[in-house]
């Protein structure tokens, strides 16, 4: 993805920095994985496959190498049998620890006081 994100720089495809982070974190799945990390620390695949139920274990291996070759997840491999691979967030990874705490507190606030201000918390 990193190379896919220069290669559209060069192509005048991103023009900003609010393009880039965009192009870096966007997609249905990449913050919620980043989210995951954030808060609950280095997991294995299966374990991230558990927390998201609804990602297929293909998009779930792309957007973990995509967000690998950002630079935002650090893949450990352990040189065991069976294999085991872990996931952690890298420095960078971190750093958007506080975007995404931000994300989801304006998330949380638009769903209670817009979308769901005429539905009871129980019917929601």
């Amino acid at each position: 993805m990193a190379t896919e994100i220069k290669d559209r720089i060069n192509l005048k495809e991103i023009n900003c920095e609010k393009e880039l982070t965009l192009a870096v974190i966007g997609g249905k799945w990449k913050l919620i994985i980043l989210w995951h990390l954030g808060l609950e620390g280095t997991k294995r695949f299966s374990e991230l496959k558990k927390l998201i139920p609804h990602i297929t274990q293909k998009m779930l291996t792309n957007q973990l190498r995509e967000l690998e070759e950002d630079q935002l997840v650090f893949r450990q491999v352990y040189a065991e049998v069976p294999p085991r691979v872990e996931y952690s967030l890298t420095e960078y990874g971190q750093s958007l620890l506080p975007v995404l705490r931000m994300m989801y507190d304006w998330g949380k606030n638009y769903g209670e006081n817009v979308i769901w201000k005429d539905i009871p918390p129980g019917e929601r």
